[in-house]
């Protein structure tokens, strides 16, 4: 089952990331990817409030696959961060590679402790 539980949690969570890009909309006028930046920051912020929420829910083991394992996995994205950090080298945009890289692991380790904080 816990299968199951990954792969409707991953779908929906990547779905989620699709339409929230959508929404933001790309521009190639912004150098910084700030869609991918937004989905992996909030991500960080509800995997921080459920893993101070679950262990009190009940539902710890299929909590943890389906919204944990599943959903925050498909609605983050390592993947395209070092893609999208990786281009922007390419393009000759090294400080804004560099800012993307250190902002990206600043905002998320905050947003995993405000989640925690949130939940606490």
């Amino acid at each position: 089952m816990g299968f199951v539980y990954v792969f409707m949690g991953g779908g929906i969570g990547a779905v989620c990331r699709y339409a929230l890009g959508l929404w933001l909309g790309r521009s190639e006028a912004n150098v910084i990817p700030w869609h991918t930046l937004l989905s992996n920051v909030l991500a960080c912020l509800i995997a921080g409030m459920l893993i101070a929420w679950l262990p009190k829910s009940g539902y710890y083991s299929e909590g943890r696959l389906w919204l944990l394992t599943g959903f925050c996995g498909g609605f983050s994205t390592f993947s395209t961060f070092g893609v999208e950090t990786i281009f922007m080298l390419q393009r000759g945009h090294s400080l804004a590679a560099l800012s993307y890289m250190a902002l990206s692991l600043a905002s998320c380790l905050m947003a995993v402790v405000a989640g925690i904080k949130i939940m606490g």
